[in-house]
């Protein structure tokens, strides 16, 4: 009997659905860049403010290499002024549920991403904080993948405050001691202490909308089809055994960054991303001495007040060490003035820029200390280079991911809740002087780590190509499944 032949099926086509912030957005775009160069199509979802942004041309320009990546804009409902930072991320999960929802929802209805000749959907790859598109997903009979781009351990954490509130660890109260250990969090009871708990934990009531926000969307990602985690098995092993009891197909797949170096010999986007980049700072570095300096960067989402910044540069100045120092405009409250008159000894030592390239400015040979707010990206960057950290968290994930760095890798040291400028220049001493054998041999081995993780073999390397076939299998089940809204 004669065999029937089929033609083969369409490479899957995925939509990316970032939270919008750009941390998220970034890493979430090295994951959709890896997808693209295996050939899959991507629909990637964007918000107006980020596309009306003069950032976004060289986002567009870059992917535009891609034939099968679209992007889709969306609104979040804000007003373009809104700063998206700090306290203010609030009224963004808010908006998301009032506006964005509704419009991902007709977005599908209306077959709008399948255009043009482009395949049906396969699958949703969406931000693990938006949980939403789980159920819109399931109405187009469509899986759902969910991507975290906190730290395992971080995930886990919140994961575990309903437990927390049952035992009386949670809520906190002022009488606290926050330096108590937690017992609560399976796996990190020798040292996650209160004051490590992720920034949500330290509201005094319960009923607090960002920590329910987050704690449930924690809880309904195990209703999706699987679990993306921008981490590596050897990295946060103590908190993936735990979750993998609680969660199917769990994907760790990080360094995102570093996998997509491996697979690609592009032109690559630096860290910054949606950001304008200083190439100057650069040219500065050259001119540093070897394992001299200290990058000082706070991410996109910290808002300083003028005395804490203050704080920070004199203990930079007074410790004597060259510092390359990042200020982006949101860095500070709207109600303060940067005094730049502060900074004229900045260039007796150092250089103070709006923004600088962070994958290659950490790689630099005269970087020897990074100042961070403990953003996962950040933390994950840092670690790849082999750079020993100072943490001073600002919140979310932050605060367990610096415990991390300072308590359990040993490859830095944890200032939270500490804003002194005689602690700042003690710990860059502590860093780059008295401590720096030390913290450079534990920073080394686990950047050794984490190269082997993406490279061919490694743990990560076999979890994304795993994610890969397993959406490829999906894609093959798709084509059978009527799409009668499309």
């Amino acid at each position: 009997m004669e065999r029937e032949c089929f033609p083969p099926p369409p490479h899957p086509h995925v939509i990316v659905f970032p939270f919008p912030v750009h941390s998220h957005v970034h890493v979430m775009l090295n994951l959709a860049e890896i997808l693209s160069l295996h050939g899959f199509h991507i629909t990637f979802f964007i918000t107006e403010y980020t596309r009306k942004s003069c950032y976004f041309r060289e986002i567009s320009s870059h992917f535009a290499r891609y034939l099968g990546f679209h992007f889709q804009t969306i609104s979040d409902g804000l007003p373009f002024n809104h700063p998206r930072t700090g306290d203010k991320v609030a009224e963004l999960f808010n908006s998301i549920d009032s506006t964005t929802k509704p419009q991902f929802k007709e977005v599908l209805k209306s077959g709008l991403v399948t255009r043009d000749g482009r395949p049906p959907i396969t699958c949703v790859i969406a931000d693990g904080i938006m949980c939403f598109t789980i159920d819109i997903a399931k109405e187009f009979q469509l899986p759902t993948i969910l991507f975290r781009p906190f730290s395992a351990s971080c995930f886990w954490s919140l994961f575990c405050v309903p437990k927390l509130i049952d035992a009386l660890e949670l809520p906190l109260k002022g009488d606290y001691n926050m330096d108590k250990l937690v017992s609560n969090v399976p796996g990190m009871e020798g040292f996650l202490r209160l004051r490590d708990l992720p920034s949500f934990c330290r509201a005094n009531d319960l009923s607090d909308p960002k920590l329910q926000h987050v704690v449930s969307e924690t809880h309904r990602a195990a209703s999706g089809y699987g679990l993306i985690l921008n981490t590596f098995e050897e990295l946060e092993e103590f908190s993936l055994a735990h979750i993998r009891t609680k969660f199917q197909n769990v994907y760790t797949i990080g360094p995102l960054h570093a996998s997509l170096k491996t697979k690609t010999t592009l032109q690559m986007r630096s860290s910054s991303g949606l950001k304008e980049e200083e190439s100057k700072c650069m040219a500065w570095l050259d001119d540093q001495a070897l394992k001299s300096v200290v990058y000082v960067s706070f991410g996109n989402m910290t808002v300083l007040d003028i005395h804490q910044l203050m704080e920070f540069w004199h203990g930079l100045v007074n410790s004597g060490k060259p510092f390359l120092l990042v200020i982006p405009a949101n860095l500070i409250s709207e109600e303060f003035q940067v005094p730049r008159v502060h900074f004229e000894g900045t260039k007796q030592r150092g250089k103070a820029v709006n923004w600088a390239p962070q994958e290659e400015a950490l790689a630099h040979p005269a970087i020897g200390g990074f100042l961070t707010h403990s953003g996962w990206n950040s933390t994950l960057e840092s670690i790849c280079e082999g750079v020993p950290m100072i943490c001073w968290p600002f919140y979310a994930d932050q605060q367990v991911n610096s415990r991390l760095v300072g308590e359990v890798w040993k490859i830095g040291l944890d200032m939270k809740d500490i804003c002194d400028r005689i602690v700042v220049e003690k710990m860059v001493k502590e860093l780059l002087d008295v401590r720096r054998e030390d913290f450079m041999k534990s920073a080394n081995q686990m950047a050794r780590l984490a190269r082997k993780s993406v490279s061919q073999g490694g743990t990560s390397y076999c979890n994304l190509n795993r994610l890969i076939e397993d959406i490829k299998s999906m894609n093959c089940l798709i084509q059978d499944i009527p799409k009668s809204n499309y």
